[in-house]
């Protein structure tokens, strides 16, 4: 029997391959809350990647590298968000009619950036849930999503974000990324770990998420 052909959005990638085998041996771990812990609310990202194939979405890759890229978004400001201005994924607060968190990622990413993941995209599975670690932050636990987006069309961002941008995965391992920051929040003066692309600082919980990306593909 002959094989059929791959489409574009589905050609062999060997760094989404071992990505898909890492996830699949190593499911992410789900927070374990104490019987008398109130409960916290409940978010779901989505750390969509494009191969490296794929057709560009927002403009050509960065220095037309061929690795598989990222989806990043910068959140807008606005007063009394604490993760106002940040770099982030895409994602948001679970609604009463989701689901699974899932369905949680899918639909704040539609509403965020007009990609259908429910459609167009493959989900290679969820890296560990995780909440902030500064008390002053409100209680959340977030459940983040790796997905393949199969097929591309410009971000139609919404009026929480400021910015949307693909950048591909080899950028992070490059010298001077991943470097300590300092920063400024809720009036105290961090320095945190982060990563620093094309002048973009990302830090906080979307630094850890990505970072478990990162040693995940390695």
């Amino acid at each position: 029997m002959t094989a059929s052909r791959p489409t574009a959005g589905r050609r062999s990638d060997e760094t989404l391959d071992r990505l898909a085998a890492a996830l699949a041996d190593r499911p992410g771990a789900v927070v374990t809350l104490a019987t008398d812990e109130p409960e916290p609310r409940r978010a779901a990202v989505a750390l969509v990647l494009r191969p490296a194939n794929g057709a560009p979405a927002n403009g050509a890759p960065a220095n037309g590298a061929p690795a598989p890229s990222l989806l990043l978004v910068k959140r807008a400001e606005y007063p009394g968000d604490p993760w106002s201005g940040h770099i982030a994924f895409p994602g948001g607060r679970a609604e009463p009619d989701d689901a699974t968190p899932w369905d949680t990622a899918a639909r704040e990413t539609w509403e965020e950036t007009g990609l259908d993941l429910r459609h167009n995209a493959r989900l290679l599975g969820t890296l560990d849930e995780l909440h902030p670690r500064t008390p002053t932050l409100p209680p959340i636990i977030v459940r983040p999503h790796v997905v393949v987006a199969d097929a591309f069309g410009p971000l139609r961002l919404s009026d929480e974000l400021a910015d949307g941008f693909w950048v591909p995965l080899d950028h992070f391992a490059a010298p001077g990324v991943d470097r300590p920051s300092t920063v400024t929040a809720r009036g105290r003066t961090l320095v945190v770990p982060s990563f620093v692309v094309d002048g973009h600082m990302i830090w906080g919980m979307t630094e850890r998420i990505l970072r478990q990306l990162l040693m995940l593909i390695a």
